[in-house]
């Protein structure tokens, strides 16, 4: 059976392509056969990784069922030269995809309908990673999730993107239908010597209880990450990041 996890905050720079793309290598070293999939137009987890972005999302969103788009779309995933771990790049044409959804209405079961037929009878995982925003495209790949984790960064203005993505979240499942749900917030860029983030991270854990993650502090260490085409867990194995990444696989593996 595949687990679709989707990283999403309706804000830029909260963590999501590293969360995703050290989430999903995490899992990958554990034996688990992953794939991650950058729904972003940007293609930050191909960049992050040295690889070339390309249409694979536009692919995979665009394409009938027959044998040969099958075949093409099944042509995009990317051998990331690491165990246990591919990627289905996306790029600009992402946008484009959204696009067509929204002027021929497709259904909000349109992506995990996609992803049925061409990803999960190969993977135990297939990580989402999204764009900041909420539109054609991204609603469908929250509907299609399992699980639903919501990087938010410790400080004040962190709690805007995470207060919308669960109202979105809500209303998926009140109004469509979804049956997936939050698996947990993911706090970031924490730094306990900063009073606020201190307050903020025990705000959201009287408001959600164990929903909230243990956090990821902030470190070099994993802003230095793409630059070197590396994860955490390739360039800095031994740091407090790589432990706390590493945790948060160990509480994925354990739902």
């Amino acid at each position: 059976m595949t687990t679709i996890l989707t990283i999403a905050n309706q804000k830029g720079g909260v963590g999501k392509t590293t969360t995703a793309l050290t989430l999903a290598h995490g899992l990958a070293r554990r034996g688990k056969r992953t794939l991650l999939l950058d729904f972003d137009p940007q293609g930050q987890a191909a960049r992050a990784l040295h690889l070339s972005p390309s249409a694979g999302i536009y692919a995979l969103i665009t394409m009938d069922t027959g044998p040969n788009e099958t075949a093409y779309i099944q042509s995009k995933i990317i051998e990331t030269e690491r165990e246990n771990l591919w990627l289905l790049p996306g790029n600009k044409q992402t946008a484009d995809a959204q696009a067509m959804i929204n002027s021929q209405g497709k259904p909000i079961s349109w992506v995990r309908e996609a992803l049925e037929r061409f990803c999960t009878s190969q993977y135990h995982y297939l990580v989402l990673d999204t764009a900041p925003s909420l539109g054609g495209i991204q609603e469908r790949v929250l509907w299609a999730s399992d699980m639903v984790i919501v990087p938010t960064p410790a400080e004040a203005l962190g709690s805007d993107g995470l207060r919308q993505v669960l109202d979105t979240m809500k209303r998926l499942s009140a109004e469509k239908g979804w049956k997936g749900g939050l698996f947990g917030v993911l706090p970031t860029f924490f730094m306990e010597q900063v009073k606020e983030h201190r307050i903020n991270l025990d705000a959201m854990r009287v408001n959600l209880g164990e929903l909230v993650l243990p956090p990821i502090h902030r470190a070099v260490v994993l802003a230095e990450c793409p630059a070197f085409g590396k994860t955490i867990f390739e360039h800095a194995p031994d740091s407090r990041a790589a432990e706390e990444y590493a945790r948060l696989v160990d509480i994925v593996l354990k739902a």
